[in-house]
């Protein structure tokens, strides 16, 4: 049964091209990060009526400008598109009515909180895959080749990363009745990690600090990151626990 609510869930994605969407926005942001970080420095140094010097303050671009960019440019594209395609899911079919008429089928109700959650996974997945592809192509166009299995797993702690905002998105759509209030649910979980991994030393246990672990394995550097590991996958478990315990009880 679960592996039919699965094949429900991607075929629903197909259908509201959640799916394309999810592979449009991470392809655009791996492809043009490499470009950015190549000619962002000569388009400033373009801008007439210059101050004298500055021009020289600019360094030559790297390697390491491309994945910095990359990094930066599909953590903030993907959080978003992670929460506003993912915040929906569970309590649009409540207000709809649907999730009434699915649960009068022999279906256990944390499969359908699960397979919404793997259904969403495999689409952040298959989006970082191919932008993934699309920045190590441009970049060993445009500086050199990327060490492919650094870059791997640094795009494996992305997905981890991306794993906490959709659990905490799936979490407020399974609490509440309405995709507004799951949208407020979801944006508070983020304003809550964002603001939290502003704070020294709290950052080091939180989601954020894998992005600075995965560039440090691109870049042979010696930072690690194990705690905001387990506390990450800690909150992923967390979350999915209390959907499947508030789905299973809740009065549909």
């Amino acid at each position: 049964m679960f592996y039919t609510l699965l094949k429900k869930e991607f075929l629903e994605l197909r259908r509201t091209s959640k799916l394309i969407i999810y592979l449009a926005v991470f392809f655009i942001s791996g492809l043009i990060s490499p470009v950015l970080a190549k000619y962002t420095p000569a388009l400033l140094n373009s801008i007439p009526n210059l101050p004298a010097g500055f021009a020289g303050m600019i360094p030559e671009p790297t390697v390491q400008d491309a994945v910095s960019q990359y990094i930066k440019n599909v953590s903030q594209f993907g959080i978003l598109l992670v929460i506003l395609l993912t915040m929906g899911v569970l309590a649009q079919e409540k207000e709809r009515g649907t999730a009434a008429m699915l649960l009068t089928k022999p279906v256990k109700r944390s499969a359908v909180v699960l397979s919404k959650w793997v259904a969403g996974m495999g689409s952040v997945l298959a989006g970082l895959i191919l932008g993934g592809l699309g920045c190590i192509v441009y970049t060993a166009v445009l500086f050199e080749v990327l060490p492919l299995g650094p870059f791997a797993l640094l795009n494996l702690l992305l997905l981890v990363y991306f794993s906490v905002f959709l659990s905490v998105a799936l979490l407020a759509s399974t609490l509440v009745r309405t995709q507004s209030m799951a949208a407020v649910g979801a944006f508070g979980g983020l304003a809550i990690l964002l603001i939290l991994g502003a704070i020294p030393r709290v950052s080091d246990y939180l989601p954020g600090q894998l992005l600075a672990w995965g560039a440090a394995l691109v870049f042979k550097g010696g930072l690690t990151a194990w705690p905001a590991l387990a506390v990450s996958i800690g909150l992923i478990v967390l979350c999915l626990a209390s959907a499947c315990f508030y789905f299973e009880r809740e009065e549909i």
